[in-house]
């Protein structure tokens, strides 16, 4: 009996399908039970068609965010369009005893996000979750005082806050591209940037 989830997480498609088709393909491979995309997924709102849909074909969950490249009714959009797509910008997920919840946008491009937003997203996000032992926190951007901030891009105050706070067991986040593939533990949090380098990981 299969007492594990599999987690499959990547951001900053932007828009890519042979990304997609690469990384959906990966998914499948795997044998992935929730893939998760955490913001800009498209290229600035110019096509969405086919950015989702292939990660969700073999019935699995796919959690998905905005980014600073998606206005966050598009991303409710995109989650009404999919069976078995969840929009967790301000919302949860619970699969398996494990508690999803996060906050996309960024403080930088067109969707931008003020960091009060941010705290009262993650606020409103974590308290559907917070009774249970297992949390992964997805953001789109990156906390402060991280490794992602050694790309000269400065993290959010509050999301750092919301990992001293509510200690996730796994932050998931993406924006900086420089960086992503990076991994480090803040606390006994273990944080990974997803941006076009996807992380697979079983909790």
């Amino acid at each position: 009996m299969k007492n594990k989830t599999k987690i499959m997480a990547v951001a900053d498609i932007h828009g890519d399908k042979s990304l997609v088709k690469k990384f959906s393909k990966q998914a499948n491979d795997e044998e992935v039970d929730i893939v998760i995309l955490p913001g800009d997924i498209s290229w600035l709102e110019q096509s969405l068609e086919s950015l989702v849909g292939p990660f969700t074909k073999t019935g699995r969950d796919v959690l998905i965010l905005p980014g600073n490249h998606e206005h966050f009714t598009t991303t409710k959009f995109l989650s009404g369009l999919y069976k078995g797509t969840k929009d967790i910008h301000g919302g949860y997920f619970i699969k398996n005893n494990i508690g999803f919840f996060g906050v996309g946008n960024a403080d930088a491009g067109p969707f931008f996000i003020l960091e009060e937003e941010i705290e009262q997203l993650l606020n409103k996000s974590h308290e559907k979750v917070k009774y249970l032992d297992k949390k992964i926190m997805v953001t789109h951007m990156h906390p402060q005082e991280s490794k992602s901030e050694d790309s000269g891009f400065l993290g959010s105050e509050n999301i750092r806050k919301a990992i001293d706070r509510f200690k996730p067991d796994i932050l998931i986040h993406g924006h900086v591209h420089e960086l992503g593939g990076a991994y480090e533990k803040i606390g006994n949090t273990k944080v990974f940037n997803v941006s076009r380098k996807p992380a697979i990981f079983e909790i």
